[in-house]
């Protein structure tokens, strides 16, 4: 009788935010994953989330094709998470998310595996955000490749190796003033760990084939609501100042070269100045977390297991410092 474990899963990106919990999502239902990432050395941490043996990890470049191909050979799931913020160097958004995602659905195309494939919510040929505009070309790419594949597209992603929570609860631990750009616009912050249960669904066969899903948590809130939650769940009191699209986007061209947290690009401040949220089109036809029977977990009921250590006393209440 076959099982999982005569199923191999190849996941591009698998060391990464999302990788490591789709890693584990997988390992759970028993599926033998090899993990795809240009530094396996630099992996290690992911073969304690499966039993010995399960977990494989191998070198590939999604800007070198035959690396790709080796790494997709024998596979019968190809998963590609593989995505940028920012641009350095070869690292651009068209190498890595649009001709990269091309170049995993080819080579899962010619091993005759199936794919997923995760894009963003505002993919958008026509977006003036270069980000946005990769993640649809990589899209479009994917479904020409290989049409049975299943796209998700999640809103802003946390976890406790987030960029965007931690990122924020480090500055209020610096700063008693914080920027807010794009204040009033709508995002619908989703847990990453919901979003690795999708994909591991789509796995199993539980999603639809050649259609794209978006994923989204339960409450829509304004990045202006999402920084104050932060702030609350981190016990901390600070003044955010409102800045316009314009000095944000003037701020950016500096800020672009900036060191962690303090990094902001002129393209990030373009995507604030659109709703990051799921469609009612999508809702409509069932193409969310809903859909897929996942109730999804909400930042206030998550971020508090994780952020606690920037509160001015630890895991102990601090005084609004």
């Amino acid at each position: 009788m076959a099982t999982n474990l005569d199923t191999l899963v190849t996941v591009f990106g698998g060391s990464g935010f999302l990788g490591r919990s789709v890693v584990r999502a997988l390992c759970k239902r028993d599926y033998r994953v090899r993990v795809a990432v240009r530094r396996p050395e630099l992996a290690g941490f992911l073969q304690p989330l499966g039993r010995v043996g399960q977990v494989h990890t191998v070198q590939a470049n999604l800007r070198y094709p035959a690396s790709v191909e080796s790494a997709v050979r024998d596979s019968h799931v190809a998963i590609n998470l593989v995505g940028i913020l920012t641009e350095g160097g070869g690292q651009t958004f068209d190498a890595v998310q649009a001709k990269g995602a091309e170049t995993v659905a080819k080579a899962a195309a010619a091993a005759g595996a199936e794919m997923v494939h995760v894009s963003a919510i505002g993919a958008d040929e026509e977006s003036p955000s270069h980000y946005a505009r990769a993640k649809a070309a990589g899209e479009k790419a994917v479904l020409a490749a290989v049409p049975s594949a299943t796209i998700f597209r999640p809103s802003l992603m946390f976890g406790p190796e987030d960029q965007f929570t931690n990122r924020f609860a480090a500055l209020a631990r610096m700063s008693p003033v914080l920027p807010l750009v794009g204040g009033d616009t709508k995002m619908q912050p989703v847990y990453v760990g919901d979003v690795a249960t999708a994909i591991a669904d789509a796995v199993d066969g539980k999603a639809r084939k050649g259609a794209t899903y978006e994923l989204g948590g339960p409450d829509v809130l304004t990045m202006r609501e999402i920084i104050e939650t932060i702030l609350a769940i981190t016990d901390r009191k600070r003044m955010l100042v409102p800045l316009s699209f314009g000095l944000a986007r003037f701020q950016a061209n500096f800020l672009q070269f900036a060191p962690g947290a303090f990094k902001l690009t002129p393209d990030q401040v373009t995507l604030l100045e659109r709703d990051n949220i799921v469609s009612d089109t999508a809702k409509a036809a069932g193409l969310t977390l809903e859909g897929l029977g996942i109730a999804p977990d909400s930042l206030e009921a998550i971020a508090p297991q994780y952020l606690w250590r920037f509160r001015a006393a630890g895991q102990f209440q601090g005084n609004g410092r």
